[in-house]
């Protein structure tokens, strides 16, 4: 700052931009465990539940890569203001839908209110601390959106399960109010953002960016419900993602002063990590988004017990991140990305060997591991990817990694969704095979159970009642065994991606770098 800007206590600055970054985290994780309760309230089914988390990372992702480019156009200061407003203003009606589609229709309007939270927060910390304390300043910031996940499911099935799930939104409405206020009266333009003249914004780029990913978002999510390219609708999206891409790509390659900077890709460390970074979202997020539902339908635990049950991910992630800090310079840094993905891919494993008959203790280490690879994965590979660029390039690129991050979760989710579909029907047609009139253990435990149901009733209902039970626990049975699978391929993904992270490049690096 110069002698004519306002001098800001640097804390307070550190808070009023915090908060509300801490809140667009926090959505990522919140609704997790609410979704059966939410499809239950809009009478919808579970699958399509989970678009209230893709819907929000969609348009999160299409924020981000032109927050910097708002923020000079309209003031960094009105900008952030005008998110908080959205964001708030979004969630309280998120927890006023009444339907599905009104509720994504929100969910879609607050990911883009929400998108500018962390790399405007970023920007302004690095700019508000001294040199010599911008470390402590990311370390800070590092805790911040690391606890948030943390809180986000307990805090989540918490309310779900003694108010409502419309509650998750509406607790938003006084920490907006708060964030507006502490921006309002500690945050001001720097004089390179007052005195800012972009040029204008490549809207051709920004639109088939949003064509792309809109429309492929659109197709994962109803792909399962349509029955894929057997719906005319389906390859009618296709069409348009890769229509949308195409030229999204062409444009920002050819253009002079491109919305997305692509030429970034040329950089081996950077293109390699972005695509390692999508990877890393597809298994982050599919698995936090994967264990509460099958904690919740498989397992018969509550909203706040599957939140409860998510805590030692959150703790992991937690300890490991200082840990990591302290190793980069000391270790190379593709072997710890690559340490990550195989801690990942091994604590996946272990959640595919396990029964319905496991308690809590059983999850606690494989998820505690899957929160330890999680700093592993993402500080050093921030650090290859970007180390290598220039300082002027740094800030288009992290709106990429940011971009291929989110687009990798939206697809993970979908993806999951509907392999746990299918393999839910496989496994079921499989299993139904053994439940014949010529099986004797079938012949056995209907005999059985049809006695113990007709000393309630009559012997025909309890027949009914028998046959009824059995096929409740071949369809929990079969949809178990697809969460498995689900498992497993994550365990596999890992795999390939540990191979992909030994073929960074090292990169020499002080201290970790930050990407928004």
């Amino acid at each position: 700052m110069n002698n004519n800007e306002p001098k800001v206590n640097p804390w307070l600055i550190t808070l009023a931009v915090m908060l509300p970054a801490f809140m667009e985290v926090l959505d990522t994780t919140i609704a997790n465990v609410s979704l059966t309760h939410i499809a239950g309230s809009l009478s919808v089914s579970t699958d399509e539940a989970t678009w209230v988390l893709t819907s929000y990372l969609i348009s999160n992702a299409i924020v981000i890569p032109c927050s910097a480019w708002l923020g000079q156009r309209f003031g960094r200061k009105n900008f952030l203001l005008a998110c908080v407003v959205i964001f708030t203003a979004a969630s309280f009606l998120c927890g006023l839908a009444t339907s599905l589609p009104m509720l994504l229709a929100m969910r879609i309007l607050q990911g883009a209110g929400g998108g500018a939270f962390q790399p405007i927060a970023q920007s302004i910390m690095m700019e508000s601390f001294p040199k010599e304390k911008q470390g402590m300043a990311m370390g800070i910031y590092g805790i911040g959106v690391v606890t948030a996940p943390i809180l986000g499911p307990v805090l989540g099935g918490w309310i779900t399960d003694n108010y409502s799930w419309r509650w998750i939104f509406f607790i938003k409405l006084p920490a907006g109010f708060l964030a507006y206020w502490l921006i309002q009266r500690f945050i001001h333009d720097p004089h390179w953002i007052r005195n800012a003249k972009p040029p204008r914004l490549d809207m051709i780029g920004f639109s088939f960016m949003s064509l792309w990913l809109g429309c492929q978002e659109v197709m994962f999510d109803k792909g399962q419900e349509d029955d894929w390219f057997g719906s005319h609708f389906i390859i009618l999206m296709a069409g348009l993602a890769i229509i949308g891409l195409f030229i999204f790509v062409a444009r920002e390659l050819s253009a002079e002063r491109p919305f997305v900077d692509l030429r970034v890709m040329k950089n081996y460390n950077f293109s390699l990590g972005a695509v390692l970074m999508f990877f890393a979202g597809v298994t982050l997020y599919s698995m936090t988004a994967l264990i509460p539902l099958y904690l919740q339908s498989l397992m018969g635990y509550t909203a706040l017990q599957s939140g409860l049950a998510m805590i030692p991910r959150g703790v992991g992630a937690l300890i490991a991140m200082p840990l990591v800090g302290r190793l980069i310079g000391k270790f190379q840094s593709r072997h710890l990305v690559a340490f990550g993905f195989l801690s990942f891919g091994a604590a996946s494993y272990v959640l595919s060997q396990i029964t319905l008959d496991i308690n809590p203790w059983v999850l606690f280490w494989p998820l505690f591991f899957s929160g330890v690879s999680i700093a592993f994965m993402f500080v050093p590979l921030n650090t290859l990817a970007l180390g290598s660029l220039k300082p002027e390039q740094i800030g288009n690129a992290s709106g990429i990694f940011n971009l291929m991050r989110n687009v990798g979760g939206s697809v993970g989710i979908s993806m999951v969704t509907t392999i746990t579909a299918r393999r839910a029907q496989f496994h079921q047609n499989n299993l139904v095979a053994d439940l014949t009139p010529y099986d004797a253990a079938y012949r056995s435990n209907l005999q059985t159970m049809s006695s113990t149901f007709a000393s309630n009733s009559d012997p025909v209902t309890g027949q009914q009642q028998a046959i009824g039970s059995m096929y409740h626990t071949l369809v929990t049975q079969a949809n178990f065994l697809a969460n498995l699978d689900d498992f497993r391929l994550f365990a596999g993904l890992c795999l390939v991606c540990l191979i992909g992270a030994l073929l960074l490049k090292n990169v020499k690096a002080s201290r970790p770098i930050a990407a928004h």
